[in-house]
């Protein structure tokens, strides 16, 4: 009986050395978190700060961008992302001309309901993915 080995390039030994590559993602998307929630609490309590712009309308785009990418889960990358970036610009626009429309208008009321939107997008997500698991982890 041969054992069979695969031969280590020298990158994977310095790796197996020097431990894995650290994976940035997590806290990527937890400072774009923070400057988006900070961009939305500076516009609602209605601060004068230089960074209340910038960070609110960081906030408006990324908000329903990522409730819509979480929703298209099963798109290429690049796909996803176009995707998602124009589906956020169609629910600010949605919510501004409903607003326009019904007099209703408001900076504050806009921001509210982009965000009830956005979390409404991520709560459905979220409640299908537990509802379809059955109890052997497949579906009919």
């Amino acid at each position: 009986m041969q054992t069979i080995r695969a031969k280590r390039s020298s990158t994977d030994t310095e790796q197996a050395r020097t431990g894995p590559e650290r994976d940035l993602s997590p806290l990527l998307a937890g400072a774009a978190t923070a400057v988006g929630g900070f961009g939305a609490i500076l516009a609602l309590v209605g601060s004068d700060s230089p960074l209340r712009g910038p960070f609110t309308l960081f906030f408006l785009l990324m908000a329903p961008t990522v409730a819509i990418a979480a929703a298209l889960r099963g798109l290429e990358p690049l796909g996803r992302v176009l995707a998602s970036l124009a589906g956020s610009v169609v629910v600010n626009m949605l919510v501004a001309q409903g607003m326009l429309a019904t007099h209703r208008w408001s900076w504050r009321g806009g921001i509210v309901a982009v965000t009830a939107i956005s979390a409404l997008l991520l709560l459905l997500v979220w409640v299908r993915r537990r509802g379809g698991r059955t109890t052997t982890g497949r579906t009919l």
